[in-house]
């Protein structure tokens, strides 16, 4: 156990590395969201949402779209990309398992997400006054959602044949998340079967629980009121199983849809 904890942290290590070294991937993974999310506070002007400030909400709800470009998107090209050039085949030989492979990958993404987590913080406090209210509820948010669309990016990376591919492969999952998450508007603007398929959607729980985490109010539902620590934990139970239940979802996805080595044929 201790063996593949090592392995992990190392992988993690050589994924950041691999980024930060790649400026077309840094602008992507890092950059685009935040520069998205300028355009959408620019969109939302001075009105509220749900009771708070315009750039409040949408900033709040701008972890989303760093889940579809920091995860999603990352490991679907870099499972596609190591997989056609033999590295997954090479590292299941070798001393680290399976499993410290996947959690390798996971931290690394799960690094990025935080780190573009804190500038969104520090962009928060100095425009809007906004210091989180709750950060174990927004951490927790982030591992799940890391979890979730890490396991996601396995199973399409499956369905992806080469590197160039992924661009198109993840489009249909990254379209569903800008056009269903409530990232820039509430869910309850929506009609009611589509508000009630986008309140089930992966990333709806994760940017309820992170808007509500630096909110200190309830963003669950569409009141906002203002909740103590506890009562913001007993809000978001039903959002931590909805992504408790993705999680085994994603997992069989990932188990038969992913690949260590290039088809055959």
């Amino acid at each position: 156990m201790k063996t593949d904890v090592l392995h992990a942290v190392r992988l993690a290590r050589l994924d950041l590395t691999l980024v930060a070294r790649n400026t077309t991937v840094l602008f992507n993974v890092l950059l685009l969201p935040l520069l998205m999310a300028w355009m959408f506070t620019g969109a939302q002007g001075g009105a509220e949402v749900a009771g708070v400030p315009g750039g409040a909400f949408v900033l709040t709800g701008v972890p989303g779209l760093m889940l579809g470009f920091a995860v999603f998107i990352n490991l679907v090209n870099s499972f596609t990309a190591r997989r056609e050039e033999l590295v997954l085949k090479r590292l299941r030989g070798g001393q680290p398992s399976a499993l410290a492979v996947m959690a390798g990958s996971g931290l690394g993404a799960l690094a990025l997400l935080l780190g573009q987590m804190v500038l969104l913080g520090i962009w928060l406090h100095r425009t809007e006054g906004v210091l989180p209210a709750n950060v174990p509820l927004i951490l927790l948010a982030a591992v799940l959602g890391v979890i979730v669309f890490g396991l996601l990016a396995a199973a399409f990376s499956g369905l992806t044949p080469n590197a160039e591919m992924a661009q198109i492969t993840v489009l249909p999952v990254l379209m569903v998340m800008l056009l269903g998450a409530p990232i820039a508007f509430p869910l309850d603007v929506l009609p009611g079967p589509l508000g009630t398929v986008s309140g089930l959607l992966p990333v709806t729980p994760v940017v309820e629980m992170m808007r509500t985490g630096f909110l200190g109010a309830d963003h669950f539902s569409s009141g906002g009121e203002a909740l103590s620590t506890a009562g913001q934990w007993v809000a978001a139970l039903p959002s931590i199983g909805i992504m408790v239940v993705w999680i085994g979802v994603t997992g069989l996805l990932a188990r038969w849809l992913f690949r260590w080595e290039p088809r055959h044929g």
